[in-house]
């Protein structure tokens, strides 16, 4: 068999199904010959030539999907916004991007598995923490944001909002959700970043919710 010329296309459409089976069946109901029988006559062969596991194709359409609707570039160059807004509408477009949420849904059972949760930590860690921490320091600079620590304040939003907050790693009831979105709120008011206000709260509760109506 020939080399294949154009193994971006074959990736993009491994990811195109994989997405459209996760979101169908839930991602632990996809085996990769489901995967296979829909990639129109490339070979079990052909998609572990590109990906190791179902573990590393979710690792990569995520990827592909932060990638496509990154919030951080859509606000970092609007002139018209002092950084804590731009925070907030990084938090707004993030909450309210349906294709990430429904991904999120479709693999929230995974959160429980420690090799997967070890790369999620990492990705937050390497790729949106410091993403967060640029936005901080524009406010810092404009005076939007008082704080010492733009790094530090980074890597524990993302924890808390990313983590803390998530009904898989912490079973919460309904009601517990806003309180502990409202602690959140508190810690980070005190830490000189005040960025839940009354839209964010809500938009967060809903999502939470929404997360965890759909936890096994």
């Amino acid at each position: 068999m020939g080399r294949n010329k154009y193994p971006e296309i074959t990736v993009e459409k491994i990811l195109e199904v994989s997405q459209k089976l996760f979101l169908e069946k839930g991602y632990d109901n996809v085996i990769i010959q489901d995967i296979v029988n829909e990639l129109g006559g490339l070979t079990k062969g052909a998609v572990y030539h590109h990906f190791k596991s179902k573990e590393e194709i979710l690792s990569a359409l995520s990827k592909s999907i932060f990638e496509k609707n990154n919030p951080f570039i859509r606000v970092k160059n609007d002139k018209s916004l002092n950084g804590l807004q731009k925070m907030k509408m990084v938090m707004k477009l993030s909450l309210l991007d349906s294709e990430k949420q429904d991904m999120d849904i479709a693999t929230l059972p995974l959160i429980k598995n420690p090799r997967y949760l070890a790369t999620v930590l990492e990705s937050l860690m390497n790729v949106v923490a410091p993403l967060l921490a640029e936005i901080i320091e524009i406010g810092i600079e404009d005076g939007s944001i008082q704080t010492e620590h733009p790094k530090q304040l980074s890597e524990l939003f993302v924890l808390l909002t990313n983590i803390w907050l998530t009904p898989t790693v912490f079973p919460t009831g309904n009601d517990e959700t806003m309180e502990k979105i409202i602690i959140v709120k508190n810690v980070f008011n005190y830490l000189g970043l005040p960025v839940f206000d009354e839209e964010l709260l809500q938009l967060c509760n809903k999502v939470a919710i929404q997360l965890k109506n759909n936890t096994v």
